[in-house]
């Protein structure tokens, strides 16, 4: 945990944030490391990706730093969590949907990445003063489920799996969709966004047609996935950016 505190003072991006959304010129948000060892870096990093990227208005401060979030859980960089974390909140994003968004990625990136995630939070948290009263989501019934759509969605499970993993589509249908996507921590278009974005930044493109499609449905508007692969292009890189790409237009033209 002393790493993660020391990684808070190497990265005060919630200071610069709050420059930036004030309309001000944003201070360096890059370390004096970055700055000695890999100066053009901490040029782009303070000219382009937090000077212009973060204020492009495609995509609301609340999203954009949804998806931030959900590309670093769904990569492991728990080294950049705690300024993220930090920005996320800041920009009203609460610590039950940060929780929300872990839990949901432990099933979209694995328990391992989610856990580290976790050990993350609690010490931004803690060092916010947010307790536990403050993480708990709101109670009340699950989301209700369009009966017709997810009797499809869960036929095609059950035609794609259930000869050959039964197991796996019983999850499938029972916990991954019957439960976690029907949790009140997110809505339906905020579990879209991280999930499309956390597919992104692993490269897994080819479950992107679904879930872009579900995300539009639940109110994501195109110039949104657009901007949510642009901006990935600078967190997960330029190749799945670009792979993302192609997949989006597709899924765009179809509906159109």
């Amino acid at each position: 945990m002393k790493a993660l505190t020391a990684m808070l003072a190497l990265f005060p991006l919630a200071a610069a944030a709050e420059s930036e959304q004030r309309g001000s010129t944003p201070r360096r948000v890059t370390s004096p490391e970055v700055q000695a060892v890999a100066p053009a870096l901490a040029a782009y990093t303070d000219d382009v990706l937090f000077g212009d990227v973060w204020r492009r208005t495609e995509l609301a401060p609340r999203d954009r730093s949804m998806v931030t979030v959900a590309a670093l859980v769904a990569g492991g960089h728990t080294h950049q969590m705690p300024s993220h974390f930090n920005r996320a909140l800041d920009n009203g994003v609460t610590p039950g949907e940060i929780a929300g968004i872990i839990t949901h990625l432990a099933f979209y990136a694995g328990w391992p990445r989610a856990m580290s995630a976790v050990g993350v939070a609690k010490e931004v948290f803690t060092q916010r003063g947010i307790g536990p009263d403050q993480i708990a989501p709101a109670s009340g019934e699950p989301l209700p489920l369009d009966a017709a759509g997810e009797a499809r969605r869960a036929a095609a499970v059950e035609a794609q799996l259930g000869a050959v993993a039964p197991d796996l589509a019983r999850y499938t249908n029972g916990v991954l969709f019957g439960d976690l996507w029907r949790r009140t921590d997110l809505t339906p278009r905020d579990r879209s966004l991280v999930t499309i974005a956390a597919l992104i930044a692993g490269g897994q493109v080819e479950q992107l047609p679904f879930h872009m499609n579900r995300g539009m449905d639940s109110g994501l508007a195109q110039v949104e996935l657009t901007e949510v692969i642009t901006h990935l292009a600078f967190y997960a890189g330029w190749p799945r950016a670009m792979s993302a790409m192609p997949v989006a237009r597709s899924v765009f033209e179809t509906r159109n």
